[in-house]
């Protein structure tokens, strides 16, 4: 078997594995904030912040969403890293959005965070900080969860079929998993350009 071919029997197997009706919670959830007029603060470090990045701007075409990821404003990350420090940029930057329970906060990452291994403790302070103001807690995470799957209102875990190959098929699953949301009949509002198109 080629690499080309195992990499993409491991994926399928992700897939046949990926807890559907978790992502199908996930669904209703989301769609709940939105209607109850919330708001969907994205984040993701590395590769999940580009992903968290591309899910805001589909939330807010698709499904009608006010979406953020706090990432795209170079700016502001930066000067809340130099000022607050790395592990509390996303808490502040909540924190300075006024985050409150009406609004929802989803994770990216491909482990989840583990603030006393020092992984993505930026991601658990925010998660924390969010809990706190009484948003709900999305995530969609690899390996065991970590810190969000423990802590979320409800956690996609994408399976691990390969240890060698956990960070790229975890952000792979990624952005099937968000591409399904802002395709499913709860949320999208809006039909994509191409769909349109006959």
């Amino acid at each position: 078997m080629s690499f080309a071919e195992s990499y993409l029997a491991e994926t399928a197997a992700i897939a046949r594995q990926l807890d559907a009706s978790g992502v199908e919670r996930l669904a209703t959830e989301l769609a709940a904030v939105r209607d109850g007029g919330g708001r969907l603060f994205v984040l993701g470090v590395g590769g999940s912040a580009a992903h968290a990045s591309h899910a805001a701007c589909d939330f807010r075409k698709l499904c009608h969403f006010e979406a953020y990821a706090p990432t795209d404003n170079v700016a502001e990350v930066t000067a809340r890293t130099n000022d607050d420090g790395w592990e509390d940029v996303f808490a502040s930057w909540l924190q300075g959005s006024r985050l409150d329970a009406r609004d929802a906060v989803l994770v990216f990452s491909v482990g989840g965070g583990d603030e006393e291994r020092g992984v993505s403790a930026n991601l658990v302070r925010a998660v924390d900080h969010a809990r706190r103001v009484g948003a709900k807690v999305f995530g969609v995470v690899g390996r065991d969860g970590g810190y969000v799957a423990r802590t979320a209102n409800v956690s996609v875990l994408v399976p691990t079929v390969n240890e060698e190959r956990v960070t790229a098929h975890t952000e792979g699953m990624c952005a099937v998993v968000w591409h399904l949301l802002v395709s499913h009949p709860a949320l999208q509002a809006q039909t994509p350009k191409w769909e349109s198109l006959r």
